[in-house]
């Protein structure tokens, strides 16, 4: 069985109706495991012409791989793979620190060895995704400040609040709203701290947007399409 500094999550954020055809071509280089989410990009018409990402409305394909794969996929996507990707958008890594057997065993059956030892991932992490948890009807809001901040964009997925109710009452909040938007914000690793700042400041817990926000770093980022 792997250990967990062996397993990473791969995210590609891809336009609409690219997502399938992107996990074919993941399944014929190593990496298995997938979840599909829908989502709408924040970042206006322009920026999206600029960065080469396409429409707004994005599938977002979650992936569990082992981490050498995941490597191997992304320099082959940045080279000899570039523009095989279906659609517009961007794929990164980030690592595990744990992963469940089941998924393990499944991945260590899967993946051949002979893929295990080529290449090796910037451990600068010159990239960090943000998210931040918001209540409903503030996305604009909280983009208006990350861009402020120097962000260029984010993806939006829709969810639920499922903590226990005495979160809020405990943390002086006094708006947990059920209805949740998770903002995804890939930035630069200098403006990282800015942006999380700014974000805290003016729409934290105990504002009526009630944002959480957290950041990940990102080993490898690659552009796709």
């Amino acid at each position: 069985m792997r250990t967990p500094e062996r397993m990473a999550l791969l995210m590609s954020i891809v336009e609409r109706g690219s997502g399938s055809k992107l996990i074919k071509l993941y399944n014929k280089h190593q990496v298995f495991t997938h979840l599909r989410c829908e989502g709408a990009g924040t970042a206006t018409s322009e920026i999206m012409d600029i960065l080469g990402l396409g429409g707004s409305e994005k599938d977002i394909i979650i992936s569990i791989a082992a981490r050498p794969a995941i490597l191997v996929l992304l320099e082959k996507l940045d080279d000899e793979l570039r523009g095989a990707a279906p659609g517009k958008g961007i794929a990164f890594a980030v690592s595990l620190t744990a992963v469940s057997s089941l998924i393990a065993a499944f991945i260590d059956r899967k993946t051949r060895a002979e893929d295990e030892g080529s290449g090796s991932m910037d451990n600068q992490q010159r990239s960090s995704m943000i998210l931040v948890t918001v209540n409903q009807g503030f996305t604009d809001a909280v983009m208006d400040t990350a861009r402020k901040a120097g962000a260029r964009g984010g993806t939006i997925i829709k969810g639920r609040w499922a903590g226990d109710e005495s979160f809020a009452e405990t943390n002086g909040i006094t708006t947990l709203q059920a209805e949740k938007e998770m903002i995804f914000i890939v930035v630069p690793r200098e403006i990282r701290a800015a942006v999380m700042e700014s974000i805290n400041r003016e729409h934290g817990l105990q504002s009526e947007a009630g944002a959480m926000v957290s950041a990940v770093g990102i080993e490898q980022l690659v552009h796709l399409g």
